[in-house]
């Protein structure tokens, strides 16, 4: 039997994720014998991912779906029944990969199982049952078989939970989670649109290659009102539909996130606006962080058991759409101007929304940039120094990004998101209040570089003192980008 090559259309179109196609090469070309577990959230890319590894390959590539198991079985009959030269009998899963193992009898044959969770059932006994069938048939047919298996999933939580030592596949799978793009992967998404642009555009779409694809290109209001604020727009319910999809009660995920759209809060804050104990909370922000779709946050050198955390809400795309999209839906869906309502509510508070992710670009840039000297990078925040806070003049200070060696700052950045210059204040407030309350924490100041960074320039003032210092560095969204980007699109 001899399995034909793959070709996949769309390969020339193929951006980036260099390490992940090297990492899935690697695994190709090696002799192990476990499957890879290949997992992310949906719009991460992993269809295209395992397409573009699939082509110029001996390679099936089998897609299951949300079906009655029966008819899931003939489906997949249907979809072998090519490379197999005839349709085989499936009644359950064990029979499945009986099949699979057998396409490798002869030589080495790459095969995919799209949504593996779909064929595992619904309940807790039915998933355990069939991973067992799996288990069974890999160790039965694995060594005699040259096949190289890749399992994909877009439930996240489910497929990790596939390596849980309580799993029957536990130590037999290699997991590669995908996540979404960073930011100097995202410009070869949108290499022609100037570098203000470029982090807005992050900004509404964040690193999901979908999203990207969609809204990155074309005059931004434009685009946001005919894929977002359009009731027949592709994206108008898509954090709607994901989270109906992976979570029961999404009305609750809903509330959380809503209050997450504008800033990060603390469990705290959260359980006050949405009026539930914190350790409700709690469990629902788990498992949207099993979606990857919040994170915990604690200033950079805290210890693993600060109390002083916060959440923050991941995925740009998601922020954006709470906090533009679902607010006026209601009004949109009973006959509002999407143009209109576009153009009345972005513009005035998307310098806001795309502040954050400014600082996520600095971030990036300062990890580059001292890469080797600042072993941690992140946001801090704590107490001002005594004396402001006992004249009330001052009672906590924020430094949008600090590079750590251990408890040394080797840099501290402010960036400023703003349509007018950065001025001498800011300059000023780092070095007299931030440093000081940052060596108030415990950490050594000494020789710290300080930079600023700016969307929209500096005023002479701040030049003439960065000057005078000798110790600050200027950066623009410009010089940011040009850092970050260094290869030209594929």
């Amino acid at each position: 039997m001899t399995v034909p090559v793959h070709r996949w259309p769309a390969a020339a179109e193929f951006l980036d994720r260099d390490a992940e196609r090297a990492r899935l090469e690697q695994w190709w070309a090696s002799p192990d014998k476990e499957p890879l577990s290949l997992f992310g959230r949906r719009r991460v890319g992993k269809s295209w991912l395992f397409r573009r590894f699939a082509d110029g390959k001996p390679a099936v590539v089998l897609v299951a779906d949300r079906l009655a198991a029966g008819q899931q079985w003939t489906n997949l009959a249907v979809q072998l029944e090519a490379p197999l030269g005839v349709r085989p009998q499936l009644d359950g899963i064990a029979d499945l990969f009986r099949v699979l193992y057998a396409l490798g009898r002869d030589e080495r044959v790459l095969v995919v199982v799209d949504e593996l969770p779909y064929l595992l059932g619904t309940s807790a006994a039915e998933q355990q049952a069939n991973l067992s069938a799996v288990q069974a048939v890999m160790e039965a047919e694995r060594d005699t078989s040259s096949v190289k298996l890749l399992l994909t999933g877009s439930a996240v939580a489910q497929m990790e939970s596939l390596q849980a030592e309580r799993s029957p596949l536990h130590g037999r799978l290699v997991p590669m989670p995908l996540r979404p793009l960073g930011f100097a992967q995202a410009l070869l998404f949108m290499p022609d649109l100037d570098p203000v642009d470029q982090v807005t555009r992050f900004a509404v779409t964040g690193g999901m290659p979908r999203y990207l694809r969609a809204l990155a290109g074309g005059d931004l209001l434009d685009t946001v009102t005919t894929h977002l604020m359009d009731p027949l727009g592709a994206f108008f319910n898509e954090p709607r539909t994901i989270l109906a999809t992976e979570l029961r009660e999404p009305s609750v995920y809903f509330s959380v996130l809503s209050v997450l759209a504008t800033r990060p809060q603390s469990v705290t804050a959260i359980g006050e606006v949405l009026r539930m104990p914190t350790n409700e909370v709690t469990r629902y922000l788990d498992a949207l962080a099993g979606l990857q779709l919040v994170s915990r946050s604690r200033p950079v050198g805290a210890r693993p058991d600060a109390r002083n955390t916060q959440w923050r809400c991941e995925d740009h795309f998601v922020r954006f759409w709470f906090r533009f999209v679902q607010p006026r839906q209601a009004e949109l869906e009973a006959g509002a101007d999407p143009a209109s309502m576009t153009r009345a509510t972005v513009p005035p508070h998307l310098s806001d929304h795309t502040a954050p992710v400014f600082e996520e670009v600095v971030g990036a840039w300062v990890r580059q940039r001292f890469a080797g000297a600042a072993t941690e990078v992140g946001r801090w925040w704590g107490p001002a120094v005594h004396a402001s806070r006992a004249s009330r003049t001052r009672f906590s200070e924020e430094v949008d990004v600090v590079g750590l060696d251990g408890r040394r700052v080797v840099v501290a950045v402010e960036a400023k998101w703003t349509n007018s210059p950065l001025d001498a204040g800011v300059l000023t407030a780092l070095a007299d209040h931030k440093l000081p309350a940052l060596a108030q924490a415990g950490f050594d100041v000494t020789g710290s570089s300080l930079v600023l960074a700016s969307r929209s320039g500096f005023t002479d003032g701040v030049r003439a003192l960065a000057s005078e210092r000798g110790d600050v560095t200027l950066v623009t969204a410009a010089d940011l980008v040009r850092d970050l980007y260094t290869r030209p699109p594929q």
